[in-house]
């Protein structure tokens, strides 16, 4: 028991991956919250996972790595339900890969010494680290470095000229498990979603229409309120039988636009051709979030446009001061 505590004792971060289900990735932020009475160092990956800084909480818990992942699995099924998955390492690059051989229940560890991590490492495709796609990959492989193990045998200099000088040094620390990332707590959220769950099977699509406009309000009253806007919009639907489709739109310029987002989610859900489809929920996911005042607008020479961000804006401070209720679409409010 000493030796595996030793053993454990340099894994000061955890990969925490919620199994949530296709309809229920807005759960997450509940979930994080869960994460940061044990560390403020919680970096949120949505839609369904974090980055977990666990070094003080170890020393304040009396616990190492692999007992906090425990107790965190604990109270994710008591409060919310939810499973996870986590894998513990020397840095967020180690616990990430650790997680990927985790199972429910058990905890993926990768120890601190370099013996460890050459062990873990050793034998894995090239593939498997963080940064090497199937075009590098197939270049190493022409060469018979196929595994990391192989690749942390090489001289940098041969990687070098494989891959090019920069790609060559981060592929030679990363397979020798030099991680220079670090848990970036409160790192902005590069996401965000929301749901609207049926009482009942619903066929109606007027229904479904009002519940992606109730949805693209929300998100775009969100992102405003953020000074944010995204690049792309998920549309999941899930059906009686348990069954989900999802599809990915591009928006024609970064926005916070509701009658943009509003517009796309239309063609996305008008694309799937439904037909009497039995739907349970509907979920939208803003993605590839940044700062509106690096967003560039096309201008439009349209007034229309131009007056519906002025109610737009003249709405968001209705509801920033009267609540989110206090302005709204006609037909939501019918």
């Amino acid at each position: 028991m000493n030796g595996a505590r030793r053993e454990r004792a340099g894994a000061d971060v955890l990969y925490v991956r919620f199994l949530l289900p296709p309809m229920y990735e807005a759960a997450l932020p509940q979930l994080l919250t869960l994460l940061t009475e044990f560390t403020p160092r919680v970096e949120a990956l949505p839609p369904d996972a974090a980055l977990v800084g666990v070094r003080g909480a170890m020393r304040y818990f009396g616990r190492d790595a692999v007992e906090l992942a425990s107790v965190i699995r604990v109270r994710a099924l008591a409060l919310y339900g939810v499973d996870c998955v986590i894998g513990a390492g020397p840095g967020p690059m180690l616990a990430r890969m650790a997680a990927r051989g985790a199972v429910p229940g058990v905890t993926g560890v990768v120890g601190e010494e370099a013996g460890d991590v050459a062990e873990f490492l050793g034998a894995k495709p090239v593939v498997e680290l963080p940064g090497v796609g199937r075009a590098t990959a197939r270049t190493l492989c022409a060469y018979g470095l196929d595994s990391v193990g192989k690749v942390a045998a090489a001289p940098l200099p041969t990687l070098q000229r494989l891959i090019g000088a920069r790609a060559g040094r981060e592929l030679y620390e990363k397979a020798h498990g030099i991680d220079r990332t670090h848990v970036v707590p409160n790192a902005a959220a590069r996401s965000i979603a929301s749901e609207r769950p049926f009482p009942r099977d619903e066929l109606d699509p007027t229904r479904h229409r009002r519940a992606l406009l109730s949805l693209t309000e929300e998100l775009g009253a969100r992102m405003r309120g953020e000074d944010q806007v995204c690049r792309s919009l998920i549309l999941t639907m899930r059906y009686a039988d348990r069954s989900t489709t999802t599809r990915t739109r591009t928006l024609s310029e970064p926005t916070a636009h509701s009658s943009a987002l509003t517009d796309s989610a239309y063609r996305m859900y008008e694309a799937l051709g439904l037909q009497r489809a039995r739907v349970r929920g509907i979920s939208l996911r803003a993605e590839g979030l940044g700062p509106a005042e690096h967003a560039a607008h096309q201008l439009m020479f349209d007034p229309a446009d131009d007056k519906a961000r002025r109610l737009e804006a003249a709405a968001d401070r209705a509801r920033a001061r009267f609540g989110p209720g206090a302005v709204m679409p006609g037909t939501l409010a019918a």
